[in-house]
């Protein structure tokens, strides 16, 4: 059997398991159902007073988690490019649309994976118990962090004089209903990075946590239900996938047992490098990149985009000295004040 003839068949097989899971009702389970209870472990009874409360009872089983996270981009913040041997990352790279982390730790380390680091020009911390086990494993949705925490939790009210102020994570509660990571986890950070939900990245927003048909094929629960993991594969807490390397076109096509190349799934990583039926669009397939054709406009889940942000009018104060922080109908910061 040829090559050509082999992608076609497996090709087929991915679009008819495609078709299956979009008209399964009840929709299929996406994954296998944990074989422990979290709620009957003694050590996740709390109460807790802290996030490194949490972690110190989750090492006590899963002993080996802290190591493999530490080794990894989402706890570093830095990336060794292989080939030009730069050094990169968050730690070291000025972002040209939301600026510099360093001497904003204590908000932009509101997204790291772990706890208290305050300082860039310094290493994440080392104990092991700083690492973030909640963030990326809570199906409670109740967990979040303080916007200024430098990684922390909200231990108490941000604002008693609120009478709608969001309460404090149960942190007991939370170690006691955690799963593998999905959607909601990865945009807690990734939806809202640069202070406000889809501001930073138009493809990114709250709109894919019950994404329509319409808006996301792969995301949405009409469709392949897929959640980030599903492509970006991990292994060892290691997420796959890189922006400063990345494949600009996988030419391995589908992947199965003994042909994959092991980074983050590309669209050839399901539809082979031939998905149409179409010779002539197959030619096209060579040149022009998937997303060309099939993500004709972004920004259309119904959550807007930044694409200007003047910062020399940034950070204006209203009369209690305060950041003004103005939203337009629609609840979206005004990018003259953000």
């Amino acid at each position: 059997m040829n090559k050509a003839l082999t992608r076609r068949i497996l090709w087929g097989l991915a679009t008819t398991l495609l078709a299956l899971v979009s008209s399964a009702t009840p929709a299929l389970e996406r994954t296998v159902p944990s074989t422990a209870d979290h709620k009957r472990f003694e050590e996740l009874q709390g109460p807790f007073d802290s996030g490194p409360d949490v972690t110190e009872a989750c090492l006590g089983c899963h002993t080996e988690a802290a190591d493999q996270l530490q080794a990894t981009t989402h706890w570093t913040w830095e990336y060794l490019h292989p080939e030009t041997r730069q050094l990169l990352g968050k730690r070291h790279v000025v972002n040209s649309f939301c600026g510099s982390v360093a001497s904003n730790e204590p908000f932009c380390t509101s997204c790291h994976t772990g706890y208290g680091w305050k300082d860039m020009r310094q290493e994440p911390p080392i104990a092991n118990n700083r690492v973030d086990c909640l963030v990326c494993h809570d199906t409670t949705g109740d967990y979040w962090k303080s916007p200024t925490g430098a990684g922390h939790p909200a231990y108490e009210l941000l604002d008693p004089a609120d009478e709608g102020a969001r309460q404090p994570p149960d942190l007991a509660r939370v170690a006691q209903h955690i799963g593998p990571s999905d959607k909601q986890n990865c945009g807690s950070c990734h939806f809202y990075g640069g202070g406000d939900d889809g501001v930073k990245h138009g493809d990114l927003d709250s709109s894919l946590i019950n994404a329509p048909l319409s808006l996301d094929v792969h995301m949405s629960a009409n469709g392949a239900d897929l959640a980030c993991a599903d492509c970006h594969t991990t292994s060892a807490h290691s997420v796959s996938g890189s922006r400063y390397l990345a494949t600009a076109r996988d030419t391995q096509g589908i992947d199965v047992p003994g042909h994959t190349d092991f980074s983050r799934a590309s669209c050839e990583s399901c539809h082979g490098v031939e998905p149409h039926g179409s010779t002539k669009l197959n030619e096209h397939v060579d040149q022009v990149a998937c997303q060309s054709c099939h993500i004709p406009e972004f920004a259309r889940g119904g959550v807007a985009t930044r694409t200007w942000w003047d910062w020399s009018t940034a950070g204006r104060l209203g009369e209690d000295g305060e950041p003004l922080k103005i939203r337009d109908e629609d609840g979206n910061l005004e990018p003259d004040y953000a």
